[in-house]
This record gives structure tokens, C-alpha cells and sequence, in this order.
């Protein structure tokens, strides 16, 4: 099994102007110990607005946590009134990009291609994709989950070389489970994981099956994250409500102390 250093990353959707996201950053960075960066790696994705005041945090106070954006478009530039570019973010030294969140689909009606698109984007601009996947209740309850996932997987990595597959991140999360307080089981969700990553194995590879990072996303907190990360093929978290308060998601990067 390759080295895959978990990574938790805090999606903060559109919550919290710069000023408030300045505090619950530096919040963050005053609760987490040289020994959490080294065991995790750590990111925060804030609106688009509170992007340059947090780079400017982690620069000046030399922060071990990365800086993470939700969204992204997949062209360099043009009339696109309201996206936001790769080589924007890239400039403001984002390293991870979230793409395909289900709710960009549900409510923005992004389609597999369009997820895939951004995806190539994110990596031709240095960065590192988040890639999202994951079924609603109904699907689940109709026994086709893991069909779900299986076709998501290789539309979103269509066109990507195995090297590429490898080096990203991708995100398991229930639909069913975002915000609604419930968790999918530590079981349902290592099977789930490790659906993707066999499906991962047939597009690219077992090496490249090896290497990319798998979260767990979906009502994550920090009295059931020990638990999800004890899981061979569960590699971190895409945390969202929790993530916003800083010793909620301090306590979700520390899990080990639990």
C-alpha cells in the first residue's frame, strides 16, 4: 500500500467574510501542534472573496495549512461574468481546488464533463484537484450506489494520465448525508471508498489506485472521525459544518488524540 497522508480539508461554502475568516484561521493554526502537520496535511477552503486575505495570513505567520478554493472555471480567461480562473487561483498560491461538489450539480447543474474539464484545469495550473462523488438517498435506497459512483469516477477522470489520476484527491460523499447530521456508517463508507478506488485501479492503474487520496465527506464531526480514518481506504475528510468553527475542526485534525 502506498504512503497516503490523510488530508482534511475544511469547506466553507458561503460562509464567513474575510474578517471573519482571518479569525477562525488564525483560531485554527493557534490549537494544531507541529506533530498534527506532520501526521496530516491540513486545508481551508473559504469563499472566493476571503481567498487573498488568507494567503496573506499564511504567508506573513509562515501557516502550515494549505489554502483550498471551492470552485473554479476550466478556461484561462474570456466572458465568463462571475468565474473565477485556475491561474487566478493559482496565483494566490491555492494548492487544492474542490470540483463537482454535488451541489454545484444539484443547484449549478454541472454535468460529469463539465466536472472533468475543471479537473484538467486545476492540474494544468499546478493545483490539486478535489474531486467529488457520491449518490443521493434514492439511488442508494434503489441499490444503485455503487453504480453511481463507478460512472462518475471515470468521467471525471476521462482524459488524465495515470501520473495525474495519482496525484489527486477525491471525495466520497453521500449525498444524503451533507448537512443532515447523518453519517454513513464507517463500514458503508470504507466499502463505497474502496468501490472507487477499484474503479480508479480499471481507468489508471493499481500504482495510481495506490497513490490518489480518498475523503470522506458527509456530516463529518469530531466525535466520529476516528472512527471513519481508521479505514484502509478512507485517506481524510471533506468537512463542511464543522469545519467553520475552529476548535470543532481543530478536534476533527487532532482525531488521532481521540
Amino acid at each position: 500500500m502506498a504512503d497516503r497522508k490523510p488530508l482534511l480539508s475544511g469547506n466553507w461554502k458561503m460562509h464567513h467574510n474575510h474578517l471573519e475568516a482571518i479569525a477562525v484561521l488564525q483560531r485554527l493554526s493557534y490549537a494544531l501542534r507541529d506533530d498534527d502537520y506532520n501526521a496530516v496535511d491540513v486545508s481551508v477552503h473559504p469563499p472566493f472573496p476571503d481567498l487573498r486575505s488568507l494567503q496573506v495570513v499564511i504567508d506573513a505567520d509562515r501557516l502550515r495549512i494549505a489554502l483550498g478554493a471551492q470552485n473554479c472555471h476550466w478556461e484561462d480567461k474570456g466572458a465568463f461574468t462571475g468565474e473565477v480562473s485556475c491561474s487566478m487561483l493559482a496565483k494566490l498560491d491555492v494548492r487544492y481546488v474542490i470540483v463537482g461538489h454535488s451541489e454545484r450539480r444539484e443547484y449549478f447543474g454541472e454535468t460529469d464533463a463539465d466536472v472533468n474539464r475543471k479537473a484538467t484545469a486545476v492540474l494544468a495550473a499546478g493545483m490539486t484537484p478535489i474531486l467529488c462523488v457520491g449518490e443521493t438517498l434514492q439511488e442508494r435506497e434503489a441499490g444503485h450506489a455503487e453504480a453511481k459512483v463507478q460512472g462518475q469516477v471515470p468521467a471525471g477522470l476521462a482524459g488524465l494520465s495515470a501520473d495525474q489520476i495519482g496525484s489527486m484527491v477525491i471525495a466520497y460523499e453521500p449525498i444524503w448525508a451533507i448537512g443532515t447530521g447523518r453519517t454513513a456508517t464507517a463500514d458503508d463508507a470504507q466499502a463505497m471508498c474502496a468501490t472507487i478506488r477499484g474503479s480508479v485501479a480499471q481507468v489508471a492503474g493499481a500504482d495510481a489506485a495506490a497513490r490518489v487520496r480518498i475523503q470522506y465527506g458527509g456530516s463529518v464531526k469530531p466525535a466520529n472521525t476516528a472512527e471513519l480514518m481508521a479505514q484502509p481506504d478512507i485517506d481524510g475528510a471533506l468537512v463542511g459544518g464543522a469545519s467553520l468553527d475552529a476548535e470543532d475542526f481543530s478536534r476533527i485534525v487532532r482525531y488521532r488524540d481521540s
